[in-house]
């Protein structure tokens, strides 16, 4: 793991621990900037700041910086009442990816929060197998029924259990190609 990826997933870990989470407004843009200011200030020189350059993955183009700005206005207004309407509102930010780094790890926690103010439970990320859910994120845009299946059937209802919260934060950053190092879950 690199050096800015364990800081990172500290971070992630202290968000938690401190209490920090709960003053982060759920559901909204201004929270999920705060989410991704959080683990990466310091780290990055955009922290919590909207991407200015267009971006794409594996082919995917994300939704262009031009009209960004608009997306992430109708994205804010999605309503958030039930679990389709939030993995609906979670995978639309995931296709306007709003940050040049670090989407995938703020907006699982911003899904997480979502999902915890609303329907009083959270995803299991630990029992996600990895390849399972980056094909469902990938095949999203087109059908997102395999990544609401998946999630669906990790949902727990263990909302305050550190360890669910922190193994998957772990599962989060792997996701994202990082590996745990001994010493990374916090004692």
């Amino acid at each position: 793991m690199k050096n800015t990826d364990k800081e990172s997933l500290q971070k992630a870990f202290r968000l938690f621990e401190s209490g920090d989470i709960e003053q982060i407004e759920t559901g909204t843009l201004k929270g999920l900037l705060e989410i991704h200011r959080y683990l990466f200030e310091g780290l990055y020189p955009f922290a919590g700041k909207i991407r200015t350059q267009n971006i794409s993955k594996g082919g995917f183009r994300f939704a262009t910086v031009l009209y960004l700005k608009e997306a992430l206005e109708k994205i804010e207004e999605m309503p958030e009442n039930s679990f389709e309407e939030v993995v609906s509102k979670y995978l639309e930010m995931n296709i306007a990816h709003p940050f040049a780094e670090g989407n995938g790890r703020s907006m699982r926690i911003w899904l997480d929060m979502m999902l915890k103010k609303q329907l009083r439970q959270v995803v299991n990320w630990q029992k996600i197998d990895k390849h399972l859910y980056l094909q469902a994120i990938e095949r999203s845009p087109v059908n997102d029924l395999e990544l609401r299946t998946l999630l669906a059937a990790n949902l727990t209802e263990d909302i305050h259990n550190r360890e669910i919260i922190f193994k998957g934060i772990e599962q989060s950053y792997y996701y994202e190609g990082y590996e745990k190092g001994p010493d990374d879950f916090p004692a």
